[in-house]
């Protein structure tokens, strides 16, 4: 009996480190939309929604989430549905059309532009946008170099067929 109880707590233990490993260590500070899972991210920064480039841009992809904060900070307004730059006020998270150069971008905020419209499920992680249903913004499977970090494509993808760990975010506020 003593003996089931030892390989118990081992196997829990030993579980707890499985899932600690892959939780990241966001510094970040808040407001910060991050990965639930660290995946590859080398320095075990997480992911956060950043702007392409240094700075301002119109794209977005998927960074190492930045000590400093910067361009990789956002917030979600769930009244107006939106997902909101920090570091640019005025611009707001959108969903690109097809043949854009990437999926997501930022654009001025315009309550009345759908595809300027998300909600955010705190239980899942999922960000769907309103044009989209069915449909969650996630990071692509590869990973690569970004100078002293690292980047993802940032990618609209099927809720339901697409890993947990590819598509579940956390809202620190």
């Amino acid at each position: 009996m003593i003996h089931k109880f030892v390989l118990l707590m081992l196997l829990a233990v030993f579980m707890a480190q499985v899932a600690s490993a892959t939780s990241p260590d966001v510094r970040t500070p808040a407001p910060v939309i991050h990965l639930a899972d660290n995946l590859d991210e080398a320095d075990n920064f997480g992911w956060c929604i950043d702007t392409v480039g240094r700075g301002h841009a119109t794209t977005l992809h998927a960074h190492s989430c930045k000590p400093q904060g910067g361009d990789v900070q956002f917030e979600i307004d769930p009244e107006m549905g939106v997902i909101r730059s920090v570091a640019f006020p005025e611009e707001c998270v959108v969903l690109l059309p097809d043949g854009a150069e990437t999926v997501f971008g930022l654009a001025n905020c315009d309550q009345n532009d759908a595809a300027q419209k998300f909600s955010f499920d705190p239980t899942s992680g999922a960000i769907v946008p309103a044009s989209a249903t069915g449909q969650c913004m996630a990071v692509g499977e590869d990973s690569r170099s970004a100078g002293p970090f690292m980047s993802r494509d940032l990618i609209l993808a099927d809720c339901d067929a697409t890993d947990l760990a590819l598509r579940s975010w956390v809202f620190r506020d």
